[in-house]
């Protein structure tokens, strides 16, 4: 009976986990299911220039889940379950879907049309700015503990990057260079949609939803 028990706590632990965190943990078990795959994955997936100039246009969004090797993976989804501890219940699984899609769009676009000289990529980091971006944007907004810094050292990164490249402990850990100007495309559409998101939220403060019988409903 004891080990039954002990059992069910797990379980309901696990959904209680599940529950709360189930966007990022399908996108962790994305990520990493595709790099077990290997590199005949990859190579299918990543953003090949010459490949979608021949039609194969879903590698815009498919390379923003594919990366490099496990480093580079591991380090990404670090970035991404440290990215929903901190802005996770401030975007919430809505937003966070439309983030994840639209800084895929963005990246995979931005990269195509904008920087034409990048003839092959692969990782999530982009989408992680998009996160970053929107999230830390929301969280100054509403006023929340830590909104301004993270807001503050997203800019500092942006133009470290831009003057200097990567940073140093970046390079090091995946053995490889990084596209940074994904970075910066997937930062700037988060931006937009921080604001669209902040917009909305005040003009839905300023008029709340009236039910029929001419009382704001919840």
């Amino acid at each position: 009976m004891h080990r039954v028990e002990g059992s069910d706590r797990w379980v309901n632990h696990i959904k209680r986990v599940f529950k709360a965190h189930w966007p990022v943990i399908l996108v962790v078990v994305l990520c990493l299911g595709l790099e077990l795959g290997g590199n005949p994955v990859r190579q299918a997936l990543a953003y090949d220039r010459p490949a979608v100039l021949a039609g194969q246009w879903w590698r815009l969004i498919t390379a923003n889940f594919v990366h490099s090797g496990w480093p580079h993976v591991l380090l990404d989804l670090a970035g991404l379950v440290l990215l929903w501890l901190l802005f996770g219940q401030t975007l919430g699984p809505l937003r966070f879907w439309i983030a994840t899609l639209v800084g895929c769009v963005a990246v995979g676009l931005g990269v195509f049309f904008l920087s034409p000289d990048v003839e092959w990529y692969v990782g999530i980091s982009g989408v992680l700015h998009t996160y970053w971006a929107s999230g830390a944007l929301l969280a100054v907004a509403r006023r929340e503990w830590g909104g301004r810094w993270l807001l503050g050292f997203l800019i500092a990164k942006l133009v470290y990057e831009r003057i200097w490249g990567p940073l140093p402990t970046s390079t090091w850990s995946i053995g490889g260079p990084i596209l940074t100007i994904a970075h910066l495309y997937g930062a700037i559409a988060g931006a937009l949609l921080g604001f669209l998101w902040i917009a909305f939220d005040r003009r839905h403060a300023e008029h709340p939803t009236v039910s029929r019988n001419g009382q704001p409903a919840a």
